[in-house]
């Protein structure tokens, strides 16, 4: 009997919803995650995409169904939350901190060899192994993030998901997060779920984009799904990534640099032109 082959998507999601004390978070969700992909989240705040995340995880009961056609079993998951607190004045070095989901035998008793060389291994693929004696407190939050980013990777997940695991790093930190990220997806070959603010980035590196605010306004790659008209209804403002998409005119197309490519329309000024001169009274 031939054998059925994997199927093309790792978690579908039908009819998700989410209410809580009376008010409904997410509303009849809809969307297919591709199995090895990419998939980026994004939406205003309070659109419920942490939600959305906890409730693939199951830590969030929901309405509707979540199921995972790639796989023959649950799938293992790892998570990278927002917000991780760590006492700066904590005495563990990474390579504790990693050999802590390493090994059985209790760190004062000695780091196991094959701990070590798990933590160093997946200290290279996030291009962090220099930070293997530093302790965790004295790490910057772009160090840090990636230390995390190794711990989730030493468990050998089918699934990674991240909730804004770049915030309050700065811009080059944050683009080397997701260089690293990608590199280590193509390695690993799991399928990612992020969370993310930055729609630049988001452009660049996901295969896929899930527009939420509520309810599922579009997805698709990116050049589909992050149009100005999408944007503009999620965030309240004009936002251009695509300027060619700018096709009709467009009086706010100005605030951002875009340029709309009416024939109608006027070419909208460069953001270095001069502003329009006051009329006198």
């Amino acid at each position: 009997m031939p054998t059925s082959l994997p199927s093309d998507v790792a978690v579908r999601l039908r009819g998700l919803t989410v209410r809580r004390n009376g008010l409904t978070i997410l509303r009849d969700i809809d969307a297919d995650v591709p199995r090895g992909g990419s998939t980026v989240v994004i939406g205003p705040n309070g659109a419920g995409k942490s939600t959305l995340l906890l409730c693939i995880t199951g830590e969030l009961a929901c309405e509707g169904s979540i199921t995972f056609p790639a796989f023959d079993r649950p799938p293992r998951m790892a998570y990278v939350p927002q917000h991780v607190q760590l006492d700066a004045g904590l005495p563990l070095t990474v390579l504790e901190f990693l050999a802590l989901g390493g090994q059985r035998r209790p760190l004062w008793l000695g780091i196991a060899a094959a701990a070590r060389e798990r933590a160093i291994r997946h200290l290279e693929i996030v291009q962090a192994a220099h930070l293997l004696q530093r302790r965790m407190g004295d790490l910057s939050g772009g160090e840090q993030r990636r230390v995390l980013l190794a711990s989730a990777l030493a468990r050998r997940p089918h699934l990674l998901l991240l909730d804004e695991p770049a915030a309050g790093v700065d811009a080059s930190g944050e683009r080397l997060f997701w260089k690293v990220l990608t590199a280590a997806r193509q390695e690993q070959g799991f399928t990612q779920i992020m969370v993310s603010h930055n729609l630049s980035l988001t452009a660049h590196y996901a295969d896929q984009v899930l527009c939420l605010n509520g309810s599922l306004m579009r997805a698709g790659a990116p050049h589909a799904a992050l149009t100005a008209p999408t944007l503009r209804a999620l965030f309240g403002v004009p936002i251009h990534l695509y300027p060619e998409q700018c096709e009709e005119p467009d009086e706010t197309c100005a605030q951002c640099g875009a340029h709309c490519h009416s024939a109608e329309a006027p070419a909208c000024p460069s953001p270095d032109a001069a502003p329009p001169s006051s009329p006198t009274r």
